[in-house]
Formats: C-alpha cells, sequence, structure tokens
C-alpha cells in the first residue's frame, strides 16, 4: 500500500481543518517550545514588529544545532539503518565535496543524521520556504489582495495591489463593471492609466544576474495579468483592461500611461485575489520566482516595512526569529533564491519545514504546496526527470519536497515517513558539484528515497 505521508499525523488521523493535533506531547526544541509559546495560528500585527518582539519568551536559548559528529548517526532499528546508508551515500561523488543535509523525526524533533547541517550554502528555489512560511504568518492564509479601478476627470486608472494570480477574465469583468457605470453617468470616452505605486521602482537584487529578466524573473511590480512575464507587467495589464473596456462600449482615448490615484478619486470596481494560500500552493507547486518576489513585498508591507528586497528579506528574518528557526549565517536577498548571495543551511531549511508540524492552521499550505515525487506538472514530474533513477522510483508518490536549480546550486528539502512510519523532515544542498545537474539530482532524489527507507 501506497504511503500517504504528507495528509497525516503520527496518528494517522487526518489533519483537521481547526489545525488541532492528535499526537502525544512531546518534547519540544527550543525552537518549538518558544514558537508554541507565543506564536498563534492568525496574521502577527503590525505592532509585534516594532519595539519588543512578541517572541519573547526563551530570549536566551537558541535552536539545537545539528552539526556534530553524534548527530551522524541514530544508533540501531530503521533509523540507525537510514543513518548509515545516508553516511555512505552522501559521499555519492555526483554530489560534490559541498553537502549541508539534515534529517529530522518530526514527532520528537531529534536529529536522526546530519551532514555540515549548520554549513550556509547556495540554497536556489529552497529559499521560497523561507519566503511563504513568513508570508503565511504575516498576512494569514485566507488574505486576499485587491485590484481596482478608480475615476476621476476622465481618467481610469487600474490599481495593482500585488495579485499574482489576476486573470484576463478578471481584468474583463473589472473593465465591464466600469463601463456600466461610467455609462450610467453618461461617460462614454476616458483615458486608462495604471497605478502601480504600491512598489517602488524595480530594480534587481544583490545576486541577481544580468539575463534574469524577464524570463526568470520580471522586474517586481504590483500589477500583472495571467502571470506574463514582461519588461512592464502594469502597462501590459494596463493594455488588456483598455481593450475589455472598449470591448465593452467605453472608448478608450490615447495610450496607456502610469499614475497614481488620488484621494479625491471615485472607486467603481474591486476584484479580491484567491486566497493567499492558493498563492503560495502555486508558488512551491511550480517554483514561481515571480510570485515569491511579490509575496516578499507583501510581507514587508504587512510588517510596517517597504516593499523592496530589504525589508521584505528583514521582515522573513524577523519572523523565523521568532519562531526560533536557527538563522547563524543566514543571508537573504532576495525571496525566490534567485540571487546568487543567498545563503542558508540546511538546518535551517529542516527547522522551516518542521514548523508545518506545529501550526498546521497558518503554515499548512506550505506542506500541501510541496511537490509530490513523480507529480506531472510539478518540479518533482516525470517531465523533469525526477525520481526516475532505479534506487528512487520506489519512492514515487511518497516524499513531498521543494526543488530547488541554479547553476552550481541543487537542493530538496521535503518531508516523508521513514521505515518505522514515522513523518521525518530532511534537508539537502548541494554546490558546485561538477556532475550533470541531472545526474546530482538524481543522487538527491536517492538521498530521499534513503529516509523513506525504500532504498534500504
Amino acid at each position: 500500500m501506497e504511503q500517504k505521508i504528507y495528509m497525516q499525523r503520527e496518528s494517522a488521523a487526518p489533519v483537521p481543518a481547526s489545525g488541532g493535533r492528535h499526537r502525544k506531547p512531546k518534547q519540544m526544541r527550543v525552537a518549538s517550545r518558544r514558537a508554541r509559546a507565543a506564536v498563534v495560528a492568525t496574521p502577527m500585527a503590525v505592532a509585534m514588529f516594532s519595539g519588543t518582539s512578541a517572541f519573547a519568551a526563551d530570549k536566551g536559548t537558541t535552536a539545537r544545532p545539528v552539526n556534530s559528529a553524534a548527530d551522524k548517526s541514530a544508533g540501531s532499528g530503521s533509523d540507525g539503518r537510514m543513518a548509515a546508508n545516508l553516511n555512505t551515500r552522501v559521499n555519492d561523488p555526483r554530489l560534490g565535496t559541498h553537502l549541508s543535509g539534515v534529517v529530522l523525526d518530526a514527532s520528537s524533533d531529534k536529529v536522526v543524521w546530519g551532514h555540515d547541517a549548520s554549513t550556509a550554502l547556495m540554497p536556489a528555489s529552497n529559499t521560497k520556504l523561507l519566503t511563504a512560511t513568513a508570508a503565511l504568518s504575516v498576512l494569514g492564509p485566507d488574505h486576499r489582495f485587491t485590484t481596482k479601478v478608480t475615476y476621476r476627470d476622465g481618467t481610469l486608472t487600474l490599481v495593482g495591489g500585488g495579485d499574482r494570480l489576476l486573470t484576463t477574465a478578471d481584468l474583463t469583468r473589472l473593465a465591464q463593471t466600469s463601463a456600466a457605470k461610467l455609462k450610467s453617468q453618461g461617460v462614454g470616452v476616458v483615458k486608462v492609466r495604471v497605478d502601480d505605486s504600491l512598489f517602488p521602482e524595480p530594480t534587481p537584487a544583490k545576486g541577481w544576474r544580468g539575463d534574469y529578466y524577464p524570463g526568470e524573473v520580471a522586474p517586481v511590480r504590483a500589477l500583472v495579468v495571467d502571470g506574463r512575464s514582461v519588461l512592464d507587467t502594469s502597462v501590459d495589464a494596463g493594455k488588456t483592461f483598455a481593450k475589455k473596456l472598449a470591448a465593452a462600449g467605453v472608448v478608450v482615448n490615447g495610450d496607456v500611461t502610469r499614475g497614481r490615484a488620488g484621494a479625491s478619486d471615485v472607486s467603481v470596481a474591486l476584484h479580491h485575489s484567491p486566497k493567499l494560500s492558493e498563492s503560495v500552493r502555486k508558488m512551491l507547486k511550480l517554483s514561481d520566482n515571480n510570485i515569491a518576489e511579490t509575496l516578499l513585498r507583501m510581507t514587508a508591507l504587512g510588517t510596517g516595512r517597504p516593499a523592496t528586497f530589504e525589508g521584505g528579506t528583514a521582515a522573513v528574518r524577523q519572523v523565523l526569529k521568532g519562531y526560533g528557526v536557527p538563522l547563524t549565517n543566514v543571508k537573504l536577498y532576495d525571496g525566490s533564491g534567485l540571487s546568487r548571495s543567498d545563503r542558508i543551511p540546511a538546518a535551517t531549511l529542516a527547522a522551516v519545514l518542521d514548523l508545518t508540524q506545529d501550526h498546521p492552521q497558518t503554515l499548512r499550505p506550505v506542506l500541501d504546496g510541496l511537490p509530490v515525487s513523480g507529480e506531472a506538472g510539478s518540479t518533482l514530474g516525470p517531465e523533469w526527470g525526477r525520481f526516475d533513477d532505479p534506487h528512487s522510483t520506489c519512492a514515487v508518490g511518497k516524499v513531498r519536497a521543494k526543488t530547488g536549480t541554479l547553476s552550481g546550486a541543487i537542493s530538496l528539502s521535503g518531508v516523508t515517513r521513514g521505515q518505522d512510519g514515522r513523518l521525518k523532515v530532511f534537508a539537502f544542498v548541494e554546490n558546485d558539484a561538477s556532475a550533470a545537474p541531472a545526474a546530482t539530482k538524481d543522487a538527491l532524489d536517492g538521498l530521499a528515497a534513503t529516509v523513506n527507507g525504500c532504498w534500504a
């Protein structure tokens, strides 16, 4: 019978919608104790990030290190066999010599295995795990972003609100509503402009390559339609809106321009995005860089910071510090992991994933968004050659994990049930391997299959 490891707790009971837990109380490590004492499954107020931290309990303590020799093996039993196998397989030449890895038992929080787990390496898209956790914690999984249309002195302004899931169909409805209200007031000719001033003028992050725009990521703006990655997503969305407005019977005079809606503008139409949880799931499932960078800015705004890379990464660090996640040697410069200057240890990635077990009501979308091994249409699908190696095919459907790939960096962090039936959290980050990327990914998939125990 296939292992269903991602939707159930230790008791095999489904996770309730309320986020309650059905496992015995455990001796939690410091990170979990501090989070349990101070974090609730609701959005954090801006006030939490000004003055004294809301997570003040146990300020003098730190999360347990996982880099010692004692962490190399968990002793006898299935965990001991798994650790022994990992000790051997981590030396696979396809992985090179720079690898940070760790495996935790999610129920006991015991470190089952570690290999340079506190060494910070370039994490690639595993950075999105931190971005997702912070966004959900600050804004809440039910948060929605608002796109609106205002009118003043013959001009309609399409105002962006950070909705990366806005579609042409949504703009069509906004245009139709706007047209109906204009006609009711005898207005048949307008100019159209876009207001994306929620975010400052876009700039590349530290560590971004010059050729990232617009293929890997678009300049980060507060307005976009259909997720199109173009140099000016706001004007592109405005043009779509103008076409739909014309189709609704309103004459659009001139080209779409950029400007700010004023305080005296009249609101004529609103659109609310799907819940934030849906944006997070899509971001993780498809490793969408544009969603990640937008959520980083919205998280910054949610904490009263400017919508910049600096404001967003500061908000992420504050949230993770509050949860007790180890941040030693962590360097963050963006929300997507495209920055070649980002550095995150496996211990930090595993600690972030482990939070989903203690705060399911808030962080469940992180777990739900992780690609499933062999899932077509995700970054772990067969179209990407994942989990198709003789040693890893046994784990198809049994692993949920976030992928990460940059030149010189490949990562895989997720969850699976071990041979003992208990949920394991793992993180593997590899840098500078000389093998072909596909071969290195096969080796990492094999490590995940080792954690699962199907590759015994």
